[in-house]
């Protein structure tokens, strides 16, 4: 990924929180000389080492991603800028949050290991539902996916949030997407500004 210095995120802490509030994105791996990719949601492991996810058993893609080196690229706020905004020259662009994720990946059977990937999947997305359903499926269906696990090896992170810009485009731009309903943007823009 291109990353200018002014966008790139380089704290880990801070790629981190944005792997774990971002978790759904694409494996993307080479399967017959072509590239691949599954969409779906990721787990960052408790050391921060993992990303652990799981795949259909019919999914081609996992007849040759075990051992091979993988990326997962996450996307966080994104929305159109115009250049109208700025209050000198601009041409149009887009600001968004992403990050791309290196490593090799295994695949796994184990049961216990699925099962522990599933519930604390399950676990994070319902945390925020009015009534969270609790895990309660038959043990078998288990047998119909794959565990994936893949060993971090680099993190880039991106949050192009106009920080080349002065700080009056800034909060133009920042006002602009607020009045245009584009909240995540002009939160994640205004967290980049303090």
């Amino acid at each position: 990924m291109y990353i200018p210095k002014y966008f790139e995120i380089t704290d880990k802490n801070e790629q981190f929180a944005f792997i774990a509030a971002n978790g759904f994105g694409q494996l993307i791996s080479t399967s017959n000389d072509r590239p691949c990719s599954t969409h779906l949601p990721f787990l960052l492991s408790e050391d921060k080492t993992k990303l652990l996810a799981h795949l259909a058993i019919q999914n081609s893609q996992i007849d040759s991603i075990n051992g091979q080196q993988v990326l997962v690229t996450l996307q966080g706020a994104h929305d159109y800028i115009s250049p109208s905004w700025y209050e000198g020259a601009g041409v149009p662009t887009w600001n968004y949050q992403a990050a791309h994720i290196y490593g090799v990946c295994q695949t796994f059977t184990d049961a216990e290991k699925l099962e522990y990937v599933v519930n604390k999947l399950t676990a994070k997305y319902e945390a925020n539902m009015p009534s969270p359903w609790q895990p309660d499926y038959n043990p078998k269906m288990l047998n119909a996916i794959i565990g994936i696990e893949i060993s971090i090896s680099e993190i880039q992170c991106k949050y192009k949030l106009s920080q080349n810009k002065s700080e009056q485009d800034q909060q133009q731009v920042i006002d602009q997407l607020n009045e245009n309903g584009s909240k995540a943007v002009a939160k994640a823009m205004q967290r980049e500004k303090t």
